[in-house]
């Protein structure tokens, strides 16, 4: 089993805080957002990370380990589906991949990698979290659709209806069967559009394919904003 960290990004709404380093190397409390996954690399074979950003920071501080560092020289005009996609000459095996700004139970993982299938967590509890970050008026701007039915993703991504918020949201966290990652690139290189997101992109894919799901209300905490990082703290002292 491969893990698949995407950083290319600089994380430009946290401000002063991403000017010398990436999103990913941010510290809260001491520890930056990248060393807090690195709790989960003892679950897979292999670890690769696709930086962009500032790469030579990440780049260097696993230069002596097994970690792949991969560069998105294009990480300013390009997103999370073309960073992905350029880990596929390495990709022999099943995958999970991981957004590199949260903050997660690493029991996710460990039921991620159980399950033979495509398949996402979608957090319960998000809006619980999401009313500690951010007003109502920008949960209602920053959220994504999702609909499900039974065991299955039908749709995902896009705005959602005023007043019609989503039960459940995606975490930043999806395992991809090896057979379905090729089918993704083949999508993506048929499509050129290097600037999609990663929840249109599935939802494309699950449009002939199958994207299943599972509920949980395990920990999951994600880092856009300034006031994410202040609002973290304040809970980590509680």
């Amino acid at each position: 089993m491969i893990l698949v960290i995407l950083a290319s990004g600089r994380g430009s709404r946290l401000k002063k805080e991403t000017a010398n380093v990436p999103k990913c190397l941010v510290k809260i409390n001491g520890i930056t957002i990248l060393e807090g996954l690195e709790k989960l690399y003892k679950y897979f074979n292999k670890v690769i990370i696709v930086s962009g950003y500032k790469y030579k920071l990440i780049k260097n501080r696993y230069s002596n380990s097994r970690i792949k560092v991969i560069i998105n020289k294009k990480f300013r005009s390009t997103n999370m589906v073309y960073s992905l996609l350029l880990t596929k000459k390495y990709i022999s095996s099943d995958l999970v991949v991981c957004y590199s700004d949260i903050f997660f139970d690493q029991s996710i993982i460990k039921k991620l990698i159980k399950i033979n299938k495509t398949i996402l967590p979608l957090n319960k509890n998000w809006l619980n979290i999401w009313k500690k970050r951010m007003s109502n008026k920008k949960i209602y701007k920053d959220a994504e659709n999702v609909i499900t039915k039974k065991f299955s993703v039908i749709h995902i991504g896009g705005k959602i209806s005023k007043n019609n918020l989503p039960k459940l949201q995606f975490m930043g966290i999806l395992k991809i069967k090896k057979n379905d990652f090729f089918k993704m690139n083949k999508i993506f290189k048929k499509r050129k559009n290097y600037k999609i997101d990663l929840t249109s992109f599935l939802n494309i894919f699950l449009k002939k394919n199958n994207l299943f799901f599972f509920k949980t209300s395990k920990f999951w905490y994600e880092f856009d904003t300034y006031n994410d990082l202040r609002v973290f703290k304040n809970q980590l002292k509680k």
